[in-house]
């Protein structure tokens, strides 16, 4: 098994088909229990281990019933349909709580897919922004240890310095990437759509409890493609569209340094007053 520590936090171990056992890991954990997007690479992992996956991933949702706790969590992945391109899968993460009886934390599902050669073209070009090395490295201290492992670069739209309640707007630029450097696959990828903080925090520069219910990623690039990025970096941006009834949605958009669209992404959030 890899020593990274990204790869030790999503290890799993096979207990018969489709069914596994994992840990959470303090390096990724965050307010209340784990760093989202390590649930989700958690869960994707899953999938790509199971012995009857068709081709690679095109969309991961994952709802966020309850917070993991620290510690162990049984994960259940099924292939609900194979059809000849496109496979349709159901997944769970369980847990027992206090009192000794199994819960369900985690719900998901994903459709993974036999890619063919065919025309294709991105629609979204990436920004016109300065390269990485000309971008100084987030340096504000963290209360959590997630953050710690990724080295981000905000372009623009960085976490606000005064929590005055003077915000404008909600969107965010940063290059980013796992730190040590690692190089890109599905599953980090799926971890950095969710690196992005709270758009309510940017929009309002007011400090609100928020978390995600439910995030969906649609991968764009094939594992061949990310092999092309190697230990590169990242280009993520985010944008809210509404904030409204203590909920808010997120969009986000992840780039390759050399301007492919890797995976685009849409999460539901809560927040509260």
């Amino acid at each position: 098994m890899s020593t990274h520590v990204f790869d030790q936090a999503i290890a799993l171990t096979a207990m018969g088909e489709g069914t596994y056992t994992g840990a959470t890991s303090p390096a990724y954990a965050n307010m209340i229990g784990p760093y989202g997007g390590i649930t989700a690479a958690t869960v994707l992992n899953g999938v790509l281990q199971h012995p009857a996956l068709l081709g690679e991933p095109l969309s991961l949702t994952v709802n966020y019933a309850a917070a993991l706790n620290d510690g162990p969590f049984d994960l259940r992945v099924e292939p609900v349909r194979t059809n000849r391109s496109t496979q349709h899968w159901v997944m769970s993460i369980t847990q027992p709580d206090a009192a000794g009886t199994v819960q369900t934390v985690v719900t998901a599902s994903a459709v993974t897919a036999a890619r063919r050669d065919t025309w294709s073209v991105d629609d979204e070009p990436m920004p016109d922004v300065p390269v990485p090395g000309d971008v100084p490295p987030y340096a504000v201290p963290s209360p959590v240890e997630w953050i710690k492992r990724y080295e981000m670069r905000p372009i623009e739209g960085a976490i606000p310095s005064q929590w005055d309640g003077s915000g404008s707007h909600s969107l965010s630029r940063l290059w980013m990437r796992d730190t040590p450097a690692r190089a890109i696959d599905l599953c980090s990828l799926a971890a950095l759509a969710d690196v992005f903080f709270p758009r309510i925090w940017l929009r309002r520069a007011t400090w609100v409890p928020a978390g995600t219910v439910s995030m969906t990623v649609y991968f764009h690039a094939g594992s061949a493609q990310l092999a092309e990025c190697g230990h590169g970096w990242v280009l993520g941006q985010a944008r809210a569209q509404a904030f409204r009834n203590g909920f808010f949605d997120q969009t986000a958009q992840l780039w390759s340094e050399s301007g492919h669209l890797l995976a685009t992404s849409h999460q539901v959030v809560y927040y509260k007053e």
